[in-house]
């Protein structure tokens, strides 16, 4: 497997704890259907929260949640709506983005929650 392929696993796996430590209940992690993908989808109290999770090595050429472009969250939107037909989920959602950085010589997880609103 690529490097950064483990990267964004590695990255995936500490966001999935961190979200467990704040008592969110992970439902599905990489989730696939069709041609979406969505990272991690959990239940925060009363709401489904669909989580984009960037990683990167350094933050050199700017910071990973800079990567979740209007294009991306769109496709991220359309997934969710996916999700929650096929599922039948009757909850609000929320969209939110972690952003990690990780090197031997750092380790920087930061969340965004909200970090956008579906558009009509």
């Amino acid at each position: 497997m690529a490097e950064h392929n483990l990267l964004g696993e590695k990255g995936e796996q500490l966001a999935k704890e961190f979200l467990k430590k704040l008592d969110y209940e992970i439902i599905a992690v990489n989730w696939r259907e069709r041609k979406f993908e969505i990272d991690i989808i959990a239940i925060d109290q009363q709401e489904i929260v669909f989580v984009e999770v960037k990683t990167r090595s350094t933050s050199y050429f700017g910071n990973p949640e800079e990567a979740v472009t209007p294009k991306k969250q769109k496709h991220l939107i359309d997934g969710a709506d996916c999700y929650i037909q096929k599922n039948e989920i009757d909850l609000e959602c929320r969209f939110d983005v972690i952003s990690v950085v990780l090197n031997s010589n750092q380790k920087e997880i930061k969340h965004f929650k909200t970090a956008f609103l579906p558009s009509f």
